[in-house]
């Protein structure tokens, strides 16, 4: 927030969709977020089997998925977003190996983790296509190759060999 000049009221300093931080716009940002209230949830009946380490476990890698997201889009440069994109797209993987694991040994049912896998998977396509895209508008152009006939006269517009320019 920012403080008005002299007026002594509060104004909100916002961006396009009237959020305050251009990650709140993202698609990414506010699927992983969806997903990761989600996962807490679903942390909260792990600790109700005395299974904390676990319960911990998720709420972070999933708190990482958009915690990236968000300070990445904070960066100066796309390369450097893209590179936070890459950190939260291994905290979806994760977060979907500690389902897994979990669902493998009896802790959770296949039916509750099954969709979480589905959108995880969703999701990390999501961020590796944006990411993908960042370092793609981020690259400087590649050298352009001017054939050498280019950089040269046609032979024609050349003075016959034996005259001098000179008249």
């Amino acid at each position: 927030m920012e403080r008005g000049a002299g007026s002594g009221e509060d104004k909100e300093m916002t961006i396009e969709g009237g959020n305050q931080f251009r990650f709140q716009n993202l698609e990414i940002w506010k699927r992983a977020a969806a997903l990761s209230l989600r996962i807490f949830e679903l942390a909260d009946t792990l600790e109700n089997q005395r299974l904390f380490r676990f319960a911990e476990q998720l709420r972070a890698t999933s708190l990482s998925i958009t915690n990236n997201i968000a300070e990445g889009s904070g960066s100066t440069s796309k390369a450097d977003f893209a590179n936070f994109l890459n950190f939260s797209r291994r905290s979806v993987f994760e977060v979907a190996n500690v389902l897994t694991l979990l669902s493998q040994n009896g802790n959770l049912r296949a039916a509750d983790t099954s969709p979480l896998l589905a959108e995880l998977e969703q999701l990390s396509r999501m961020i590796h296509a944006f990411s993908r895209t960042l370092r793609l508008s981020a690259s400087p152009p590649s050298k352009l190759r001017v054939p050498r006939s280019e950089l040269y006269p046609p032979s024609s517009m050349l003075p016959a060999q034996g005259s001098h320019p000179r008249g």
